[in-house]
């Protein structure tokens, strides 16, 4: 293998695509990933020695070193005493697409099943600590964002006051696919991107243009309540796939019994459990969907906050014409108000998807759009990822140490590699809803694992979840350390209080 050919036919590639100018370490990976993928280098082939590619290739061994463990990481490749041996992963990958056919259909009535909907708490009736998927907002530089908006103000020409493209600003559209090309590998031009009032908005145009009233969704279970309310109200029939510490687990029966239509899936951060979605898994997801003419909503949740590595390639970048809809907000990494989300279609239904937004979607804050491609496109934007990332570390291991402070024995922290929230059991005999409920009292905002799990609809012999979301974007050590000492003394306070009933 020409490793030195292979670097340099890719880095060719990805400057004329993205004009970007990568790392040694980053082109490397990046070169081994593409030709691991399109089956240039197969299956079982043994990858030359850290050392000797070095050599090879005069650059840094641990820029080597720094590839072969992402690739590792990723499941690419597997790391043996005999050396760094690629997987199979071309069967899956390169297999053409099947047709699958969208729906034009109008939106239903919103009203329908709202007793199986989720309980939804007045404004201004929650706590505010420890609240999961509200980032850092005292750390957001507002500054700079005033200068980003005033400037895009300054531009904005009286006929862009209208209600504009229905896809969004064709600048904005332009730095995402552009962002997301270098960022998440997707594969994608600024015409598949379209602009959304954020995630939410995304999920209910899946609901009613990918599927008919009654057709079947996969979701994870346990999964996010925002995509369980989406489907029920497009009247679509949900069939709850478990959830590994490998991600969604489906089964030979799932895919025999209950076909999908729609799957959905957080396949980077799985929420709420915090898991990745093995890539063994990922392409045998796109195999079947594929086979049985489904479609993959992949909603990358937090996958910009990775703490341990750079963030994981997406499933809509594995392969060409992949039947996946990629949902994005930044909600999360920016600000919630913003409410600004987009979602990247597949190349063969753009134009029915322009037609379906143009119908369903009303453009407006032509400003804030503006500024936010200019955000993006400047690099502010990965800098303020970069401070983020590192700021959320620290607080999630001061939000870690001070649970094994004060609540050792007491709940258990799941291993999650990012985000901006810690998934925990509660391994004492108490009910998460009611500790949730007590705790609300004392300013807590916990969310109760069990909230989370499709109710009456769960695996057979698969265990209840009790336990909590955490988040810990808002909470410094010093304010984690006190909070956890106070969900201490509740939970506590209510083991005694059950031992005193028992007795």
């Amino acid at each position: 293998m020409d490793y030195a050919l292979m670097m340099s036919a890719y880095e060719s590639r990805a400057r004329a695509s993205a004009s970007r100018r990568l790392t040694q370490q980053d082109l490397l990976y990046e070169s081994l990933r593409r030709a691991i993928l399109d089956g240039d280098i197969g299956c079982g082939t043994r990858l030359a020695s850290s050392r000797t590619l070095a050599e090879e290739l005069d650059i840094a061994r641990n820029s080597v070193l720094y590839a072969y463990e992402r690739l590792v990481e990723e499941g690419f490749v597997t790391a043996t005493r005999h050396g760094s041996i690629v997987n199979d992963v071309k069967a899956t990958a390169a297999r053409p697409s099947a047709q699958v056919e969208p729906r034009e259909s109008a939106p239903r009535s919103l009203s329908r099943r709202v007793r199986e909907l989720p309980p939804r708490r007045a404004p201004g009736s929650e706590a505010v600590a420890l609240r999961p998927g509200v980032p850092a907002l005292d750390a957001f530089p507002l500054a700079q964002w005033r200068t980003a908006l005033e400037r895009a103000m300054r531009e904005v020409e009286a006929s862009e006051l209208g209600y504009g493209d229905s896809a969004g600003l064709p600048a904005l559209r332009q730095a995402i696919a552009q962002y997301v090309r270098v960022s998440r590998g997707v594969r994608c031009q600024p015409d598949q991107v379209f602009i959304t009032d954020g995630t939410q908005t995304s999920l209910d145009l899946c609901a009613h243009f990918f599927a008919d009233e009654g057709e079947r969704v996969w979701i994870e279970n346990p999964g996010y309540l925002g995509a369980r309310v989406a489907m029920l109200t497009a009247g679509l029939s949900l069939v709850p796939i478990p959830v590994d510490a490998a991600g969604m687990a489906a089964r030979e029966e799932h895919w025999r019994d209950t076909p999908p239509r729609l799957v959905y899936l957080t396949p980077s951060h799985q929420y709420p459990l915090g898991c990745v979605l093995s890539l063994e898994r990922r392409l045998a997801l796109i195999e079947r969907a594929r086979a049985c003419g489904a479609w993959i909503i992949e909603d990358d949740y937090d996958s910009e906050l990775r703490h341990d590595g750079p963030p994981l390639p997406s499933i809509q970048g594995l392969a060409d014409d992949t039947p996946v809809i990629y949902l994005g907000t930044f909600s999360k990494t920016l600000f919630p108000a913003l409410r600004i989300g987009f979602m990247i279609v597949p190349r063969q239904i753009v134009t029915q998807m322009e037609t379906a937004h143009r119908t369903l979607v009303r453009q407006g804050r032509v400003a804030e759009q503006r500024a936010l491609a200019d955000f993006i496109e400047s690099g502010r934007y990965a800098r303020h990822l970069r401070r983020m990332r590192k700021l959320y570390l620290a607080r999630r291991d001061g939000l870690v140490a001070a649970i094994e402070k004060h609540l050792a024995g007491l709940m258990t922290v799941s291993a999650d590699a990012g985000g901006m929230h810690l998934s925990v059991r509660l391994d004492a005999p108490v009910d998460d809803v009611a500790v949730s409920e007590a705790a609300r009292a004392h300013g807590l905002a916990l969310s109760p694992l069990s909230a989370y799990c499709l109710r009456g609809l769960a695996e057979s012999g698969t265990a209840p979840y009790n336990g909590f979301l955490l988040g810990y974007a808002e909470a410094t050590p010093e304010a984690s350390d006190a909070l956890m000492q106070t969900l201490a003394e509740v939970v506590k306070a209510m083991i005694e209080a059950t031992v005193e009933c028992e007795v």
